[in-house]
């Protein structure tokens, strides 16, 4: 078949590519999400009939059939660490059939002295559960670290796709770019690893050495889930006969709660586990009072999410200090707009001179 015969069959066909595409991505997905992997992103493409024209013209003879073409159907799965990358390509071998003739791990095939498209290369065989009319169709999949990810787009686009193209002139500064790249990419891995295992030694270091703990977005998650604050949220919850959020997902709350403690002077893990256990009884007290009059705000979300006690002592704290401002929690917490602030500020602070009254701190 010639060129323009293949290319014509190509378009007639393309609708099934592009639901084979689609077929593809979410399989992937799927699979990454099964196996507890964070990824950055999963993209497919399908190649543009132009483009297939111009890749039969520039390598005549080697294509055939529409199936010798390998990448009409391509996905790019990009991962955070370039550790990843090579979890990833072993998922990918576990549930595909490779093509191993024309697939590749280009990062073992490149000069130590060079970063350049690194990366995995695969191409896979589909499977008849996926589009029945493709069954057996071969698509690629490249699978890649952010910043390999990064010098390939731009190295593409400046038009250097190999070391011959680039001149000599700027090729020592291209070196340069990528032991910089490199760098980068072990660092974050290390700085990954560095916070796995903050977040893991977390529990016995609170245990043994709790002022020595700071306040941040790892310890706050672990806190919630743990007496004293799991257990002041459940006794608010129940008093205001509500359900506990507990599986709540909301990765920016614990930041939002570290900075809210920051903010009312609490920095060390220490230090707030001795105030949550001296003003218990005033956190519950002011809690019962002032979520009820403030049910618009948090009502919506079907119950209490956790962390709210820690919420009630800051705002105790901002109430028995004139130099801190309620509306600085709102904004801290993302409640409440220009509308309807000062009607918060304002219950917050009539609760407080009703049901307290005295200084906390």
């Amino acid at each position: 078949m010639d060129n323009e015969a293949l290319v014509q069959a190509y378009r007639e066909a393309l609708p099934e590519y592009e639901r084979l595409l689609g077929a593809v991505v979410a399989h992937t997905t799927r699979l990454l999400t099964a196996a507890g992997l964070k990824i950055h992103h999963v993209t497919g493409r399908v190649k543009r009939p132009a483009s297939l024209f111009d890749k039969l013209r520039r390598k005549p003879g080697r294509y055939r059939t529409l199936q010798d073409v390998t990448d009409l159907v391509g996905v790019r799965v990009i991962t955070y660490f370039a550790n990843d990358v090579n979890v990833v390509a072993r998922l990918m071998e576990e549930h595909h059939v490779v093509d191993w003739d024309h697939s590749m791990d280009k990062s073992k095939m490149h000069d130590p002295d060079r970063f350049g498209y690194l990366g995995v290369h695969y191409v896979l065989r589909t499977e008849p559960d996926l589009v029945p009319e493709l069954a057996g169709t071969r698509f690629e999949v490249q699978i890649r670290s952010i910043l390999q990810h990064a010098w390939a787009e731009i190295e593409h686009d400046l038009g250097y796709k190999n070391p011959q193209a680039v001149p000599r002139e700027v090729r020592r500064r291209f070196y340069r770019l990528a032991g910089l790249l490199e760098m980068a990419d072990e660092e974050f891995m290390a700085l990954h690893r560095l916070s796995r295992d903050y977040a893991d030694t977390l529990p016995e270091r609170i245990a043994n050495h709790a002022d020595s703990v700071f306040i941040d977005a790892q310890s706050i998650t672990y806190l919630l889930g743990v007496p004293p604050i799991c257990t002041l949220d459940e006794a608010l919850a129940a008093a205001l006969q509500v359900p506990l959020l507990s599986g709540w997902t909301d990765p920016e709350r614990p930041q939002r709660l570290a900075s809210l403690l920051h903010y009312v002077g609490v920095h060390s893990v220490g230090l707030l586990l001795k105030e949550l256990a001296r003003h218990e009884a005033e956190v519950q007290r002011f809690g019962r009072n002032l979520m009820p009059r403030l049910r618009p705000v948090w009502r919506p979300a079907g119950g209490l999410r956790p962390g709210t006690s820690v919420v009630q002592y800051a705002l105790l704290r901002v109430c028995a200090n004139p130099g801190l401002e309620p509306r600085e929690v709102l904004y801290l917490l993302d409640l409440g707009t220009s509308g309807d602030e000062e009607d918060l500020v304002r219950t917050v602070r009539e609760v407080y001179a009703q049901e307290v009254g005295g200084a906390v701190g």
